[in-house]
């Protein structure tokens, strides 16, 4: 070649490597893969035809970016207002429900009803037993000092479990004998030592059933105590045989060992009518 061929000459140390590119070839090598070239030296020179293809490719990407975008909104379009009045309708009903909580509820106090108590049932109380005045009424035809005398025999002979009828033997018994009075004996001076309501003449015979402290009915401060005396009948009629059997007269006469044995059948009806009213 001609030394002044630009492809003939060589290049040198302080000269750059210049090379042009066939807009042809390059052309032909766009979107193909091809073999790495040398590392070149020195910067490269673009060519128009490389300006002119670059800057179509750009404008196409961003057409293709503008269309995407337009057809992405419009897609979305319907999204966003389904959303919008999703939104709406979910404000509405929290507003509502705020509304109707907005008077809080008031606490009304409950008044405790107390529970009902069942009633003790009362507890039956015995029958009290009639008490009996310390100074009953006179009946029969007896005075106050009478009855009180009475009353203490009917006493002495409940307190031993004595029945009904050996209660008017014993009344009848003290009729006969002192007109049941507490009797003191002219006899017998000491007697009138004690409480007594009038005195006898018949030996040491003294107090309501006339018991004689020589016979061995007591002392004459034991005979003279009313409950005493009537308590010492009780004790001898109890241990008479089959006394319950017997008629007045001969319960009382089992006792007394009287001198007149018939005399204290007259007495058995009012006898029965004091015991009737001090039981």
């Amino acid at each position: 070649m001609h030394p002044d061929d630009p492809a003939e000459q060589q290049p040198t140390e302080n000269s750059p490597v210049r090379r042009t590119i066939d807009p042809a070839s390059a052309e032909r090598t766009i979107g193909r893969h091809r073999a790495p070239e040398p590392a070149r030296r020195g910067p490269i020179r673009s060519t128009p035809a490389r300006v002119a293809v670059a800057t179509g490719v750009t404008c196409c990407l961003g057409l293709i970016g503008v269309v995407g975008a337009r057809s992405t909104g419009q897609a979305h379009e319907p999204l966003r207002e389904a959303l919008a009045d999703r939104a709406a309708a979910a404000s509405e009903q929290r507003a509502s429900r705020d509304f109707e909580r907005s008077a809080p509820p008031v606490a009304v106090p409950v008044t405790p009803i107390p529970a009902a108590t069942p009633s003790p049932t009362p507890a039956r109380k015995a029958p009290k037993k009639p008490v009996r005045p310390k100074h009953p009424r006179p009946v029969a035809g007896l005075d106050q000092r009478q009855m009180d005398n009475a009353k203490a025999i009917v006493d002495a002979g409940l307190a031993l479990k004595m029945p009904r009828r050996a209660l008017v033997v014993a009344v009848a018994t003290a009729m006969q004998e002192s007109d049941l009075y507490n009797l003191a004996s002219d006899v017998l001076p000491e007697s009138f030592d004690y409480p007594h309501q009038g005195s006898g003449s018949d030996h040491d015979s003294i107090g309501l059933f006339q018991q004689r402290p020589s016979s061995g009915w007591g002392t004459v401060a034991e005979i003279m105590r009313p409950a005493y005396a009537a308590r010492a009948f009780f004790t001898a009629l109890r241990e008479v045989p089959g006394w319950t059997e017997m008629s007045l007269t001969e319960a009382a006469q089992a006792v007394q060992v009287s001198a007149f044995p018939d005399a204290y059948a007259q007495h058995e009806d009012r006898a029965t009518t004091v015991v009737a009213a001090l039981v």
